[in-house]
């Protein structure tokens, strides 16, 4: 990948409540990398709430990236490993050069990776070229894996909260925080900071949310391929008690008897054993006490615009589809999601293998992406907040003979755009390409901006209004508004839904 941002000079110091940064700067922004946002998780603080960053005396350097969080694999096919390491709680930041005012707004941006991996390295997901429309731009890193998600009975007794699980959250919760206390420093408002995640990312602003822990902390959310609104009845583990019996089969797997062992292992040894079982969010009281659905139908959540979507061919850079076949179609669904009603499955005709393998593409971008943005965005405009809905359709020119090739408009496609990167691959982009990356670095800045995409030169971008809830902006070539064509499954999803929570969407079971 070319360089976005050449360490041209040092850049102007920068104080921090634990003391003076200097960074580099070059092309009209300056970055600060490795700052930390609080102290190392490791010994005692392993699988505890992230406590406050060290002060240090003397210009600390933030001139290289701080390593990734402890990891097993890469977030995106085709990136490099990351270096890791369990002292990671460190975020960047991405600002206009010689703006000391704290008058900008902020973009926040959460990685995703299945809450497994990932990494605030990776050059895609760079601020520079946004930093250069006037914001400022913070990537933040969070605990992964069994050290950022294990729930366990011990760490619930020894929890002042009686809870346990979600310490990747907590960290999220963490980092906002720092960006209101010290964003002014670089330029920033931090009574102006848009919150933006992609995939996991995306379905951590959805429960960031709704999370006291981060009530006040940010005033625009944005969610690209990611949401967690689906009925908890399909996803049971998402409890703090069936977390607590995985966590404690979990510790059995890397062979801990007890917290204590778990503690005295070396971080590597973690990863081992069901670590990808217990990767995940929980309900429980202190972080997330509500699944988002029942919050944002309670009107718990943020009274905040949001701009939310998806991509049109999601599956593809997930799932080998070449695989899919009529015969096995709803055995194979089901091993890989559990017990779906029938409903949702039967909503993608698989006659034959050739509509088997589009089928199943349809039905992942629908159960784990499309419905989740599609309800996000509704619950909010049904809140009377402004919420902006797209759909990605834009097949960048993977290269032929790459693990990337063939992906289409597919799972992360839309971030080389979003971020205006095109230029870090050599790639065979088009005048269109071009376009499209321009307009939708304008639309997120825009949103940051005003909470609004709109602004001169670009195609209008509707707000959606309930109860029919459409349009949703097409982002392809040319850019327009309409419906999203796969709105008749969607509507099944609804009914399948509305059917096991004993509610029609958006509303609450009677009592």
């Amino acid at each position: 990948m070319a360089a976005a941002l050449p360490a041209l000079a040092a850049a102007a110091t920068a104080r921090v409540e634990t003391g003076l940064l200097r960074g580099v700067e070059g092309h009209g922004v300056a970055a600060y990398e490795g700052v930390p946002f609080a102290a190392p998780p490791v010994g005692p603080l392993r699988w505890r709430e992230p406590q406050p960053a060290a002060h240090w005396t003397g210009v600390r350097n933030a001139t290289a990236f701080a390593p990734a969080c402890l990891q097993l694999g890469v977030s995106m096919p085709g990136e490099p490993d990351p270096k890791t390491d369990e002292d990671c709680l460190y975020l960047n930041v991405w600002a206009p050069s010689g703006r000391r005012h704290g008058q900008l707004p902020v973009m926040v941006f959460i990685p995703g990776g299945g809450y497994t991996n990932g990494a605030t390295s990776l050059p895609l997901y760079w601020g520079d070229r946004l930093a250069r429309r006037g914001v400022v731009v913070v990537t933040v890193a969070y605990r992964l894996g069994p050290l950022g998600y294990l729930a366990h009975p011990e760490l619930t007794a020894e929890s002042p909260h009686h809870s346990s699980g979600n310490y990747g959250l907590m960290d999220q919760a963490a980092a906002l925080a720092w960006v209101k206390r010290n964003i002014a420093a670089f330029g920033g408002d931090p009574g102006r900071v848009t919150l933006f995640g992609q995939s996991a990312g995306a379905m951590s602003v959805s429960m960031l949310m709704v999370s006291p822990l981060s009530q006040g902390l940010f005033q625009r959310a944005i969610g690209e391929s990611g949401g967690l609104f689906e009925p908890l009845q399909l996803a049971p583990q998402y409890s703090l008690a069936a977390a607590q019996k995985d966590g404690e089969a979990y510790a059995k797997s890397v062979g801990a008897a007890s917290l204590a062992d778990l503690r005295a292992l070396p971080g590597a040894a973690l990863l081992k054993g069901q670590g990808w079982k217990i990767s995940h969010p929980v309900v429980e009281p202190y972080a997330l006490p509500m699944a988002p659905y029942d919050a944002f139908v309670a009107g718990r959540q943020a009274k905040i615009p949001v701009l939310v979507g998806w991509n049109a061919q999601e599956a593809r850079s997930l799932t080998d589809l070449s695989t899919a076949k009529a015969v096995t179609f709803t055995e194979d669904i089901r091993k890989a999601f559990g017990p779906l009603p029938s409903a949702l499955i039967d909503a993608y005709p698989h006659a034959d293998d050739a509509q088997a393998v589009t089928a199943r593409g349809d039905f992942e971008r629908d159960l784990r992406f499309a419905w989740d943005d599609w309800a996000w965005a509704r619950l909010q405009a049904m809140a009377g907040q402004p919420a902006y809905a797209y759909r990605f359709e834009r097949k960048p020119p993977f290269p032929a003979g790459t693990v990337r090739a063939g992906w289409g408009a597919s799972h992360f496609a839309e971030l080389w755009y979003v971020f205006d990167h095109l230029d870090q691959e050599s790639w065979a982009w088009t005048d269109a390409d071009r376009r499209l990356a321009d307009a939708m670095a304008d639309y997120w800045v825009n949103f940051a901006k005003t909470g609004d995409p709109n602004g001169p030169g670009r195609p209008a971008w509707p707000k959606l209004s309930m109860p029919e809830g459409g349009p949703v902006l097409r982002l392809d070539d040319p850019v327009r508004p309409g419906p999203p064509p796969e709105l008749a499954t969607l509507k099944i999803f609804d009914g399948v839904y509305s059917t096991l929570r004993g509610a029609p969407f958006g509303k609450a079971k009677a009592p």
